[in-house]
C-alpha cells in the first residue's frame, strides 16, 4: 500500500521494542500534527505495555489543540536510567526549545517528514526515520504503529487523521502523488475517526475576536510583485487588544491566497518589542520552507514559518528582499 513512501528503519522498530520508557518530545510551538503523533505513538507504546510521557515546549497558540494539551507534561526530575527519547516531526533536541537540555542524556531517535532540515545520521543507537515524501507526521507514526505489529485503535486512528488533516488543509495541500495518504486515511475512518467531528476540532471554536482581527488584517494587506505577493502584520498593540487565541494565521493566510494571481502570501505578527514571527504560505510556484530555512526557520514547501529579531518594517523588508528573488 505504501509503495510512494519510505519503509520504516528496522532499528527503528527494534529500538522502540528493546526499550522500556520513553519520552516522546514535539518541536516548540506544536501543531495538530505533532501532538496527534506524539498520543498516538504513546497509546501504541502504552499497548505495547512500555511507559511514556510526551511533552512539548509551548507555547500552544492553535485553538485545536485546546483538548489535547493537558496530556502534554513537563519531563520529571527523575525519570528511570534506561529512558529513550522519540523526537517527533522536527529534526533533532535543538527544534525542542526548552526541553533541550533534559534531553541531552538519554538515547534519542527522530521521526520527520520536513525536507529543508538538516538531520543526524541514523544508528542503532539513534535511529533516524525521515520520509519528506510524506505529507505528515502522522502518516509515518502510522506506518510505525504497523510495522510493530498493531492494529490501529480508535484512539489512535482519531489523533493521527487529526495530525494528517493538520499539516494536508484538509487534503486541500494533496497531489496525484498522495494517493496512499488517502489510504492510509480511508483505513483511520475505518477503524473510528470522524472526518466530520475533526474539521469540528480544527476549524470551529473560534472567537468573534479571531474574526474581527481577520478583517483588520486582511484591510491593510498590501500587494506585491504584480499582484502575485501579499504581506499583511499584526501590531504588538493588536495582539495586546485581541490576545493569543485571536491568532489565527491559516485561515487569513488561506483568504488571501485564494485572490487571483496570488502565489505567496505572508503574516508579519510583531511577538514583543525586538521580536516577530512570520507564518509563510504559497501555491506550487514557491518553496517558503526554503525562505523560511534562510533564516533558521522551518516547514514546508507551501507552508513554512520563522521567528526573526526586529520590528515590523525590518521584518517586512528582509521578507521583500528575499521573496523578490523568488519572483524574478
Amino acid at each position: 500500500m505504501f509503495s510512494g513512501l519510505h519503509e520504516v528503519p528496522g532499528e527503528l522498530v527494534e529500538f522502540i521494542k528493546t526499550g522500556s520508557s520513553f519520552i516522546i518530545a514535539g518541536h516548540k510551538e506544536p501543531d495538530g500534527d505533532c501532538v496527534g503523533s506524539q498520543l498516538a505513538l504513546r497509546s501504541a507504546l502504552f499497548r505495547l505495555n512500555k511507559e511514556a510521557i510526551i511533552c512539548a515546549a509551548g507555547p500552544y497558540k492553535r485553538t485545536e489543540l485546546q483538548n489535547y494539551i493537558n496530556q502534554l507534561v513537563s519531563i520529571p526530575d527523575e525519570v528511570k536510567p534506561d529512558t529513550r527519547v522519540i523526537i517527533i516531526d522536527c529534526s533533532g533536541k535543538e527544534r525542542t526549545g526548552e526541553l533541550q537540555n533534559s534531553l541531552e542524556k538519554y538515547p534519542c531517535a527522530i521521526i520527520d517528514h520536513h525536507a529543508a532540515v538538516t538531520h543526524p545520521p541514523s544508528s542503532a543507537e539513534a535511529p533516524v526515520y525521515v520520509d519528506a515524501s510524506s505529507p505528515s507526521c502522522t502518516l509515518l507514526i502510522y506506518k510505525l504503529i504497523c510495522a510493530l505489529g498493531l492494529q490501529l485503535s480508535e484512539e489512535e486512528a482519531e489523533l493521527l487523521l487529526f495530525g494528517l488533516c493538520t499539516d494536508t488543509g484538509f487534503f486541500r495541500h494533496m497531489t496525484e502523488k498522495n494517493a496512499e495518504a488517502f489510504e492510509a486515511a480511508a483505513k483511520m475512518i475505518q477503524n473510528g475517526a470522524s472526518p466530520k467531528k475533526i474539521f469540528s476540532i480544527i476549524n470551529g471554536g473560534k472567537s468573534l475576536n479571531s474574526r474581527k482581527l481577520i478583517g483588520i488584517l486582511l484591510a491593510r494587506t498590501e500587494s506585491y510583485f504584480d499582484g502575485r505577493f501579499l504581506v499583511t502584520w499584526e501590531t504588538l498593540e493588536e495582539f495586546n487588544t485581541f490576545g493569543m487565541e485571536s491568532r489565527d494565521s491559516d485561515s487569513l493566510n488561506q483568504m488571501m491566497l485564494s485572490i487571483k494571481g496570488v502565489e505567496a502570501t505572508i503574516v508579519i505578527r510583531q511577538e514583543c518589542e525586538s521580536n516577530c514571527t512570520v507564518s509563510l504560505r504559497s501555491t506550487d510556484k514557491i518553496n517558503v520552507a526554503e525562505i523560511a530555512a534562510s533564516f533558521e526557520g522551518g516547514g514546508h514547501k507551501n507552508a513554512a514559518g520563522l521567528s526573526m529579531s526586529g520590528d515590523i518594517s525590518f521584518v517586512k523588508q528582509k521578507m521583500l528582499d528575499s521573496f523578490s528573488k523568488a519572483f524574478i
